[in-house]
């Protein structure tokens, strides 16, 4: 945890269609409102390496479809959920290459002049594409963890794959089944996340608002309540595995 350091950080992960761009949106409103700085990074913006090969053959290769889905649109993408041992390999150098990225950016943002930084998707998200029943995978995610930052807080926002799938159509629903069960395997490999259950939005924006709180430096936002229970939140009880 960065708990020496003036800046806070906090990071979100999950599945597409989990609602990370909401609770982004909501959390950077609540800071807004306490009168903190803060600034958002994005993982694909901004950390990430080599995208344009990386969306190129996901489009070409792969006759994937570029773009966001939508209830109104729905597309078929096809790049993290294509498996297979050269994807494997490709995608180990990938992510060697981005976590060093997350080194650089993350040592950038903590001595920038903001208080807290948030960032939309983490080495955790990519991670998840792996296939973790294989001891040699587990052992490279335990090196890749090692290299990167750990943030304050790692929210997993855990979703219930075929709600996921209505709100943001990408992706056949038996792979988002997996990539959920993939985030709680990490979760027992390297630990870390605060896992946010599916809940009502409203619910689950005061859960992540209230863990958040609770690590702002005093002198950020000194009238704020810190007492906040945790008694919905940072659960790990939706776990598939214990299902």
């Amino acid at each position: 945890m960065n708990t020496a350091a003036k800046v806070r950080t906090v990071s979100f992960s999950g599945v597409d269609g989990a609602g990370k761009t909401t609770q982004i949106d909501n959390l950077c409103a609540f800071l807004t409102q306490q009168g903190i700085r803060y600034r958002v990074f994005r993982f694909w913006d901004d950390i990430a390496q080599l995208k344009d090969v990386r969306e190129g053959t996901g489009h070409r290769v792969f006759k994937g479809e570029k773009g966001i889905g939508s209830p109104e649109k729905p597309i078929n993408r096809r790049d993290k959920n294509v498996q297979g041992f050269p994807m494997t390999c490709i995608r180990m150098f990938l992510y060697f290459a981005d976590a060093l990225s997350t080194r650089r950016v993350f040592k950038r943002a903590v001595a920038g002049d903001v208080e807290f930084v948030i960032f939309d998707r983490y080495t955790y998200d990519e991670l998840a594409n792996m296939k973790l029943d294989n001891l040699f995978v587990r052992i490279y995610v335990r090196f890749i963890m090692a290299l990167v930052p750990r943030p304050d807080i790692s929210y997993l926002l855990d979703a219930d794959p075929e709600a996921a799938r209505a709100r943001k159509p990408e992706y056949p629903v038996d792979f988002i089944r997996q990539n959920r069960k993939a985030y709680f395997d990490i979760n027992r490999v390297v630990g870390g996340l605060t896992v946010i259950a599916p809940m009502a939005i409203e619910d689950a924006k005061r859960a992540v608002v209230s863990h958040a709180a609770a690590i702002l430096p005093a002198t950020s936002a000194p009238g704020l309540d810190r007492n906040v229970e945790y008694g919905r939140t940072g659960s790990t009880n939706t776990d598939p595995a214990l299902s």
